[in-house]
């Protein structure tokens, strides 16, 4: 059970990736283009938003079941450098990049002109990204490619 969770959250990773970077592409596009914002723009934003939470949950349930292996709650656990990523960095920073996102998604509806709209989407979701890849090299595990 806990190989399928572990190579499900590896592999809806890049799904997520993806979708936030579509969001974040054409946002950017809208916000400096001055385009208007559309449906299509609206179901991208939301869509990457549903496949971050999506992967989130996974994750919760990877470290439920990894409670003991990689993810330990002892003397040691602060003082390994492998111990402290899986047990708090981890899991920490994609918090933070999933707040973003949702603060961003729930900014940007409310907002009246396509710009803003397209603004709020691309300065939340890119520092979102950051934050997701900036973690991911903190562990020494790869963005893009295998584990």
């Amino acid at each position: 059970m806990y190989d399928f969770f572990q190579q499900l959250h590896s592999g809806f990773r890049y799904i997520v990736f993806v979708m936030l970077l579509l969001a974040v592409i054409q946002s950017l596009i809208g916000w400096l283009g001055k385009r208007p914002y559309t449906e299509l723009n609206r179901k991208i934003n939301l869509f990457a938003l549903i496949s971050a939470h999506t992967q989130l949950l996974i994750g919760i349930v990877l470290y439920i079941l990894d409670i003991g292996k990689k993810v330990q709650f002892n003397s040691e656990t602060m003082n390994n450098d492998a111990l402290r990523y899986y047990a708090v960095e981890h899991w920490f920073g994609m918090i933070i990049a999933i707040v973003l996102i949702t603060i961003g998604h729930s900014k940007a509806k409310r907002k009246e002109t396509s710009e803003s709209k397209h603004k709020t989407i691309a300065i939340f979701y890119l520092v979102a990204i950051l934050i997701v890849v900036s973690t991911l090299l903190a562990g020494h595990i790869p963005v893009l490619g295998s584990n």
